[in-house]
């Protein structure tokens, strides 16, 4: 499996999402033969929807394509380290493995500030991957929100 293109797919996402005004985070998600069966972006300003993460969107439209809640041995693809809100999402629909770029130190749930997957008391644990074109995607974010003091 090659991280890094499904990764590069997830920051196309996350381009679309700043190209909108929204923060850069981008998501895909790939199924046991590597098909890409979800993808998504950040929209919450948008959509008026504090739940509009691209993992959230991603795991909707990936659902739906399946036609099940449970996206088991998938693979959610994501620029930046998911909030607990998308972690406990990620948990309930089972999915295999999570492979993000940047960490976030202030709102991260898979590593930085909790660590979900690790609970023991829940019934999911997927694998965490970590630092996949992280330089690439931490500087989506930090160019981003620079430019927004700028202005």
């Amino acid at each position: 499996m090659d991280d890094e293109y499904y990764m590069n797919l997830a920051v196309i996402e996350a381009k679309k999402a700043a190209e909108s005004d929204e923060v850069p985070v981008g998501a895909v998600i790939i199924d046991k033969d590597h098909q890409v069966i979800g993808y998504g972006r950040n929209c919450p300003i948008s959509s008026h929807d504090p739940s509009g993460h691209a993992e959230m969107n991603a795991i909707r439209m990936a659902s739906k394509a399946v036609n099940n809640y449970r996206l088991v041995n998938t693979t959610l693809y994501v620029t930046l380290e998911p909030c607990i809100m998308c972690m406990g999402a990620i948990i309930h629909a089972r999915i295999k493995r999570v492979v993000f770029g940047a960490r976030d130190p202030k709102w991260g749930g898979a590593v930085s500030l909790y660590q979900l997957a690790d609970d023991r008391r829940l019934n999911h644990h997927p694998q965490i991957v970590s630092g996949i074109l992280e330089e690439q995607t931490q500087h989506l974010i930090r160019d981003f929100f620079i430019n927004k003091r700028s202005i």
